[in-house]
């Protein structure tokens, strides 16, 4: 049974709290009716050729969502293994190897990187980062990795590639912050018994440090995958806005967010309304998902742990069936 409110404050904050949650979970059901009702036209005419058509045709009233669902995975996935080695390690240096005065600057630095709009990211990808890829790396990357297939000469400064470094330099921040974050709110004693039994700093850390800190880890890379799954205007600058499928990493190609930034305002039919709907829906769930997804990783790793430390406080002391011999 929960505790009794007796004050009246007490009371008033128990009820703006519920108000709070509740708001929360009716948004959350309002979008999903939302989009649902908007897209149903789209849902009924189309079905489920929807999710695997490689062509978006308004004029001829063919949709498919193929290309888009293909680009907006692949450059968050490419800007995942980009930003999480880069912003782990940032939040690594800031919390066990950098000195203290650096440490103050740096943070509110990273936490000022994470606030930039997003279009400010988008107009520094276009004009310093696209004549970069233009005319250093995509040709360098097709002299030495083209026999891949996923680097063909030829290639311009927007591609998916592209997009994908803005999206890595946009995610870093969100990772670096939260996982600098966690990692610093580990106990001190938690290191010094790592440090006692003759650990180095990589063991401690990687021992010690790390797994303490997991669940908010994996929290600023699911809030960085967020961010990057979700982004418009920077994408939309970049990635060069084709709807064709993409056959390289170097091709033009379409987020869904860039796809429904670029075509809402210009319906070819009455059907591409409904169908920019539906494809907003789709993310919405892809996003949910991922999430999900997340929490039960987080989930299992905690009852993973758990289970170990009960073992390890259950099993008998060493040597306990010596002495009773």
């Amino acid at each position: 049974m929960p505790p009794r409110v007796s004050k009246l404050g007490d009371r008033i904050f128990l009820v703006l709290t519920i108000i709070a949650t509740a708001a929360i979970v009716v948004l959350m059901v309002a979008l999903f009716i939302v989009l649902i009702y908007g897209s149903r036209a789209a849902i009924q005419t189309i079905g489920w050729s929807f999710l695997y058509t490689k062509v978006w045709n308004p004029e001829g009233n063919v949709y498919g969502i193929l290309p888009f669902l293909f680009g907006t995975l692949v450059t968050s996935a490419i800007a995942l293994v980009i930003a999480i080695p880069l912003g782990l390690g940032a939040a690594i240096f800031l919390t066990q190897q950098a000195p203290a005065w650096l440490r103050a600057p740096v943070g509110q630095l990273i936490e000022l990187l994470a606030a930039i709009p997003s279009i400010i990211y988008g107009f520094w990808g276009l004009i310093v980062l696209v004549p970069i890829m233009q005319t250093v790396i995509n040709p360098w990357l097709a002299n030495y990795l083209g026999w891949t297939g996923l680097f063909p000469k030829g290639a311009i400064g927007l591609n998916l590639l592209t997009a994908s470094l803005v999206l890595s330099v946009m995610a870093i921040p969100t990772i670096t912050a939260i996982s600098r974050d966690s990692i610093a709110a580990v106990p001190r004693s938690q290191k010094e018994a790592a440090l006692a039994i003759g650990g180095t700093e990589w063991e401690v850390t990687r021992h010690a440090v790390l797994p303490y800190a997991r669940s908010g880890i994996i929290a600023g890379i699911v809030l960085g995958l967020g961010r990057a799954l979700g982004e418009t205007m920077a994408v939309t600058l970049t990635i060069g806005n084709s709807n064709t499928f993409p056959t390289s990493l170097l091709s033009q190609g379409q987020t869904i967010s860039s796809l429904i930034a670029n075509d809402f305002f210009e319906q070819g039919s009455q059907l591409e309304i409904p169908a920019l709907l539906e494809a907003a829906l789709i993310l919405l769930v892809i996003t949910l998902s991922i999430n999900l997804g997340a929490r039960v990783i987080l989930l299992r790793f905690q009852a993973g742990r758990g289970v170990g430390a009960e073992r390890s406080s259950t099993a008998p002391p060493a040597g306990s069936c010596s002495a009773t011999a």
